[in-house]
């Protein structure tokens, strides 16, 4: 499914995928979902993996975790 030109390629399973294959989508990061059908990613830059692990990341944390650790983050610079 996917190219010999990606250097990476994965899939994604589960109930997130349609959140993160929309997101995908805006960033331009090349990716296809089929109904019952795994997300498949193809990343062709570390800019690009960075944003996949951004995505994958928002749409699994629990929220007040990813609010936790930017307030962290804010103290931390304060």
């Amino acid at each position: 499914m996917c190219s010999d030109s990606s250097p990476i390629c994965c899939t994604i399973e589960g109930d997130y995928r349609w959140q993160i294959y929309r997101r995908l989508c805006e960033l331009d990061i090349s990716c296809s979902c089929t109904a019952y059908q795994p997300l498949t990613v193809q990343i062709n830059s570390p800019i690009a993996f960075i944003q996949l692990w951004s995505v994958i990341r928002q749409a699994t944390i629990p929220r007040q975790t990813l609010v936790d650790g930017l307030e962290r983050c804010w103290r931390y610079r304060a």
